[in-house]
């Protein structure tokens, strides 16, 4: 039977409904949300003694569940279709004499102003609001103006719709300009999931006098969980929060189907301030053989590793899943802006949404284990918050890693996954017990300066190992030169064991300074000086100036557009004309080391050409697990050395480096670091 219109166009036509209600018979037609689930909406906005006009009421059950469930008698039922209204006039002369059903267009209702204290609307607004074209606009505009006559001061118009945008923004638009309140409710548990996916809106415009020259507009939300509304400071703002509660329906209904192919993400926000509490990834094991105990999990990564490669990154996500032996695994991320009381109060607070992601065929009521790393959420402490000119928002926060160690990070929040700078915090020196005074330890806070948290930054020290004199000392003087300062672990590590280096840094950012300064242990001295400078300007003016003056010049400066595939260095610091510059302030076997991070590969590419035009003899060495790749680049082919002769030299230089009274980190080896690199 065919019951669909020929265009969007018939929705508004009475020949289509009448020929719709005759086919359907009479089977009540609810097209979208049914009264268990709008009466607790309903309930709030429509009084016994209120006197209603439900618009476009079709053969729906609503009005007649109203009437009956003592909400409200007084309705007044109107339709285009005369085949519907004599249909219901019929089925409900006998059993509900105070309510009503009329013959009438909404568009040119015979209604006198100011009737009603409630106009409802549960799909009709969506069946003629079909396209943005002028006419249907036209029509929007005069059911509008109608609905706005008939009903009082402080009355409301209820409004059940899917919410399609441009129904949403259209009305939304027209009653807030009108100085009406808006408020749109997400219905809960609306539809049935394996047939309607989207979720159903009331939007709830209250109707007050329009007050001259005022453009204050009141326009708020109330998702489904919660019963207080959330303001939104515009109407596309409005539209984009209930965009994002649509595409979680979607995602969810995705979820629930079929496993996914890709780890898809999302946050869930804090309730009153709309910011993000926890982010969530869905990984799916396709590799994991489902039982009924290993088809969902909820890991809880530890506060602050939420950076590491096994929590950070997919493959590691991916790992992690597989390793724990789950179908689905749910990581979850905890945000540094927001307090945690546990892992008990996190599950208390997850547990019904993520069983909204749970897989297919999960059974009811099954257990779902909440996991972490040695059951409990980590600890983040953040030590200093600021705002820099050029760098923008940025903290400082001491985080627990493994083996109960704790390391120091700057982060800058334009790129929060990102850790810029990290040290290891050394462990506070044990003291005689008193039992008296016992309690829990405190976290260390002293910097352990003989550590290199970075892989990349043990690889630029190795880099030394390519200086051309026969055997790498460290005594012997050299010349360094360090673009990028950050927390200052890298020039400090050479300032430290390499007793006659002269180490200059140049950082484009003052505030950079004063948080490595005061936050990393950074300090300057006679063979430490920081240049407050742009890095290009720099390097030109030694090029000019001061020619074949370093022994080493190393790049590790981060770059602030996050639209190219390249975040180190700035695309400026590898062009050619530069390049050479760098050349020119190189002595004649030095060497220049590149922290490179570009996840475009023509990009990647085409820096690799440039640096090869320039430098004769480039190596490069992978960082694993990470995007970074360290090259070195020296401006003379005469150095070529294979990986075999630059690890024999990484040991010579690495024993020299191990003085007695020296702390040294065991798990550094330059070896590793140079027989993995390969001649490009």
């Amino acid at each position: 039977m065919e019951l669909l219109p020929r265009g969007p166009a018939e929705f508004g036509s009475a020949r289509y409904w009448d020929r719709f209600f005759r086919q359907r018979g009479r089977r009540p037609f609810e097209w979208y949300g049914a009264f268990p689930e709008l009466c607790p909406v309903l309930r709030k906005y429509v009084r016994p003694r209120d006197k209603v006009l439900v618009v476009g009421c079709g053969n729906s059950e609503l009005s007649e569940q109203m009437y009956d469930t003592g909400m409200c008698e007084d309705i007044v039922n109107i339709d285009i279709s005369d085949a519907v209204i004599r249909q219901m006039q019929e089925r409900s002369a006998s059993k509900r004499p105070k309510m009503s059903y009329v013959l009438m267009d909404v568009l040119q209702m015979d209604f006198p102003d100011a009737h009603f204290q409630v106009v409802l609307d549960k799909g009709t607004l969506d069946a003629i609001l079909t396209d943005d074209e002028e006419a249907t606009l036209s029509k929007v505009d005069r059911m509008f103006a109608e609905v706005s006559r008939v009903l009082q001061v402080g009355g409301r118009y209820l409004c059940v719709s899917l919410a399609q945008a441009h129904v949403l923004k259209k009305a939304v638009e027209y009653f807030s300009q009108e100085g009406w309140v808006v408020r749109v409710h997400e219905v809960a548990g609306s539809g049935d999931k394996q047939q309607f996916v989207l979720p159903v809106f009331v939007y709830v415009m209250t109707k007050f006098r329009k007050i001259p020259g005022s453009a204050q507009q009141i326009l708020e939300i109330c998702p489904e969980e919660q019963d207080k509304p959330m303001r939104m400071e515009s109407a596309e703002r409005l539209v984009e929060a209930v965009r994002d509660r649509q595409h979680y329906a979607l995602l969810c209904s995705q979820l629930s189907k079929t496993p996914c192919g890709e780890q898809l993400s999302l946050d869930l926000c804090e309730k009153v301030s709309g910011r993000p509490r926890y982010t969530l990834h869905v990984v799916d094991s396709p590799s994991v053989k489902p039982s009924r105990d290993n088809r969902f999990a909820i890991f809880i990564i530890p506060q602050g590793r939420e950076t590491e490669w096994l929590f950070g990154t997919e493959d590691g996500r991916r790992q992690l899943a597989t390793s724990a032996g789950f179908g689905r695994l749910v990581t979850v991320a905890l945000h540094r802006e927001q307090r945690y009381e546990g892992m008990a109060s996190i599950q208390a607070e997850l547990s019904g949404k993520v069983m909204e992601l749970a897989p297919p065929g999960l059974p009811a009521r099954q257990q779902v284990p909440f996991l972490s790393v040695g059951g409990d959420i980590g600890v983040r402490t953040v030590r200093h918050c600021d705002t820099s000119p050029l760098s923008g928002e940025y903290v400082v926060e001491d985080v627990k890693g493994d083996d109960a160690c704790y390391f120091r990070r700057l982060v800058f929040l334009s790129n929060r996954n990102v850790v810029q700078s990290e040290a290891r915090l050394l462990a506070p020196k044990k003291r005689r017990k008193d039992k008296r005074k016992a309690g829990p330890a405190e976290p260390p806070t002293a910097i352990d300066k003989s550590y290199l948290c970075c892989e990349h930054h043990k690889a630029m020290v190795a880099g030394l190992c390519l200086l051309g004199s026969p055997d790498p000392v460290p005594g012997s003087p050299i010349a360094v030169l360090v673009v990028g300062l950050g927390g200052g672990s890298l020039p400090l590590f050479i300032h430290d064991y390499f007793s006659q280096a002269h180490v200059a840094v140049v950082e484009i950012d003052p505030c950079m300074l004063e948080v490595a300064t005061c936050w990393f242990g950074f300090s300057q001295g006679d063979r430490m000086q920081v240049h407050v400078a742009d890095g290009l300007d720099y390097v030109a003016k030694l090029a000019a100036e001061a020619p074949a003056r370093y022994d080493a010049v190393m790049f590790d400066v981060d770059s602030k557009d996050l639209t190219v595939g390249m975040s180190c260095p700035p695309p400026a610091f590898v062009e050619k004309p530069f390049l050479q510059k760098v050349k020119t302030i190189l002595k004649p076997e030095g060497v220049f080391v590149l922290n490179l991070v570009c996840r475009d590969a023509r990009l990647k590419e085409s820096v690799l050409a440039v640096l090869r035009e320039v430098f004769p003899l480039l190596y490069a060495r992978r960082i694993d697990g990470e995007v970074n790749e360290i090259l070195f680049c020296q401006p003379s082919p005469a150095g070529r050395r294979d990986p075999t002769e630059l690890g024999a030299r990484a040991r010579v230089l690495e024993g020299a480096l191990q003085q007695p009274g020296r702390p040294w980190d065991s798990s550094y080896v330059l070896a590793d670091m140079l027989q993995a690199v390969t001649i490009i």
